[in-house]
């Protein structure tokens, strides 16, 4: 094995723009990619650190403090769209500490924002684009290895050349994704993924762009795997994180035996569409500790759900939530409302839907639209907008639907 590289690399999740209650489940956990990141280095012999910046004091003096200690050579970002700013206000303090340090920004906000970064902030000096473990792997060795020009053969990488913002190819996704270390041995975190990837072409969501409509699978060993390693350090409340953790039935069910057969005494929340859900994945979910499952709801009205390409059936949720209470598992509703034709009637057959299928936990969101959706393409064209919205110190874009008989008063009640 050779020796431990002497450059020092930090990943960090930065701070929110927007004060707010936070569980462990919501944005205060840094997402699982980064430690994916981080293991392909330490795997490599870096020497890296993953620091979890989602509720520091943003005060330079204090960021100061701990990037003077640190002396990062390369510092990456995890990027969504609500933590831009506190991305970008770290990166300035560390140039300002050391104008050499490379600042690398990467993650589902930096991806459908690649341009918009390079060309409006001159300290981030690239972007990973889409999946970062090999990108940001090649990107460190060509830095280190004191010949930059050859980054720009590098594929999903994006950089200023002659003052402009360029990019390469796409770089090919993790076909194999058991070829990836393991991140459980050397991080502890509680959210874990089996996939990669949506079947799912909803509107509002940029997961199938980003990953791909093609799902991406570990094997139930690796998963399981990586369960163990956690719990052997003393974890055992766990988020499966995957958009939809039972597309595939039969790895499911291998998964729960596999836990059940390791006599691992754990609590889980999952993911689902309700349009992959049977009886018998239920029941070994259940055998195995899932405690609750949330299902994407968004609206009791078909009209809205086909607006939406969300492509469910009432009687498909129905038999979710009904077969998910009857054995004793949370069922969690989400449902987004304020859509494009929303209207008395749709927001009445949602008030309908909670009545009928009783969900032990509901959750509402306003319509959010991000980068990476048909959505926000579409509200681009139609308001002749541009990415320099985000130049503006807002976490998200809210679409609430202006019909003048659907008052906002009506909708908050």
């Amino acid at each position: 094995m050779s020796n431990l590289s002497q450059m020092k690399i930090l990943l960090i999740y930065p701070y929110f723009l927007e004060t707010r209650m936070l569980t462990t489940e919501d944005v205060s956990a840094v997402p699982l990619g980064v430690y994916y990141v981080a293991a392909v280095l330490k795997e490599n012999n870096y020497d890296v650190e993953v620091l979890n910046w989602h509720d520091i004091s943003a005060t330079p003096e204090k960021i100061k403090e701990i990037l003077v200690e640190k002396k990062p050579d390369v510092i990456g970002f995890s990027i969504l769209h609500g933590n831009r700013w506190g991305g970008i206000e770290i990166a300035r303090v560390a140039k300002k500490i050391d104008p050499a340090v490379t600042i690398v920004f990467g993650g589902v906000g930096a991806t459908f924002l690649w341009e918009h970064f390079l060309s409006h902030f001159s300290e981030v000096d690239y972007v990973v684009i889409g999946e970062g473990e090999h990108t940001f792997l090649n990107l460190v060795r060509q830095l280190e290895s004191g010949h930059p020009e050859a980054i720009e053969s590098l594929n999903g990488l994006g950089f200023r050349k002659d003052g402009r913002a360029v990019r390469t190819a796409d770089a090919s996704p993790v076909t194999s994704l058991d070829d990836l270390p393991d991140p459980a041995k050397y991080f502890t975190y509680q959210h874990l993924s089996l996939t990669r990837g949506c079947a799912g072409n909803c509107k509002f969501c940029g997961s199938p762009r980003f990953w791909g409509r093609t799902v991406r699978f570990h094997s139930a060993d690796y998963f399981v795997g990586q369960l163990q390693r956690l719990y052997q350090k003393g974890i055992r409340f766990f988020y499966f994180s995957d958009d939809t953790f039972t597309v595939d039935k039969k790895r499911v069910i291998e998964i729960c035996r596999k836990i059940i057969d390791n006599e691992m005494n754990i609590a889980w929340n999952a993911i689902s569409r309700v349009d992959y859900i049977s009886e018998e994945i239920i029941y070994w979910m259940r055998k195995a500790g899932c405690i609750q499952i949330s299902y994407g709801v968004e609206s009791g009205s078909e009209k809205i759900r086909n607006f939406l390409q969300k492509k469910i059936a009432s009687s498909a949720i129905q038999n979710a939530f009904d077969l998910t209470q009857r054995y004793g598992i949370m069922a969690r509703a989400y449902f987004i409302y304020g859509c494009p034709q929303e209207s008395r009637q749709t927001i009445q057959e949602t008030v309908d839907l909670i009545d009928r299928i009783k969900p032990l936990g509901t959750v509402f969101y306003i319509l959010d639209i991000f980068p990476g959706t048909r959505l926000y393409e579409d509200f681009k064209q139609q308001l002749n907008r541009t990415d320099d919205v985000w130049l503006n110190r807002i976490e998200d874009i809210m679409y609430f639907e202006t019909d003048p008989d659907l008052t906002r008063e009506l909708i908050l009640t």
